[in-house]
């Protein structure tokens, strides 16, 4: 279940990843970020997880963990840690990439470095949120994010904060998100 928030905040990756795209590097990007929720329960929930996978026999460790390798994700203690291959293309584009049809992303400010957001999105569970994209230079960028959701059916409140730091000008395996 815990999982499935983290994915659920995809969008929001995606969002920071390509907002101010025309000053991003093209190529592989590693996006790191961190969330805090007010009641602690996303936290105990990714704990829980990582012991899971902890206790699994290697064998069945290292599928899943390549399974995620695979779509780019590595979960670490406090640290999680998405790659993403970024075309020239993307790069290029000025506007946001539609994720999903159950997400809206919309630009509120934007200047040569600083990137004002919002986004909703209606999947399971609906999240809407709002934040600031600081681009360092065109292959570093960190951001702060407020992300309203509900967990367990209740209301939840997480912050996260996320760096990103392009790594190659080759993606490898990590292939780019489809729009």
């Amino acid at each position: 279940m815990r999982l499935r928030l983290i994915l659920a905040v995809a969008p929001l990756l995606v969002t920071v990843l390509s907002a101010s795209a025309q000053n991003m590097k093209p190529g592989l990007w590693e996006h790191s970020f961190t969330m805090k929720s007010q009641s602690g329960k996303m936290e105990q929930g990714m704990a829980e997880l990582q012991k899971q996978i902890a206790a699994m026999p290697p064998e069945k460790r290292k599928q899943m963990e390549q399974m995620m390798a695979q779509s780019g994700v590595a979960m670490g203690s406090k640290v999680n840690v998405v790659k993403v291959c970024v075309t020239p293309e993307d790069a290029a584009r000025m506007d946001m990439p539609k994720f999903n049809d159950q997400c809206k992303q919309e630009v509120i400010k934007r200047s040569a470095s600083t990137m004002q957001f919002k986004f909703t999105c209606a999947g399971q569970p609906p999240t809407s949120g709002e934040g600031e994209v600081t681009f360092s230079s065109p292959t570093a960028y960190t951001s702060k994010s407020i992300v309203n959701t509900s967990v367990e059916g209740k209301p939840e409140r997480m912050t996260m904060d996320q760096s990103g730091k392009w790594l190659a000008a080759d993606c490898g395996a990590v292939k780019p998100i489809k729009r």
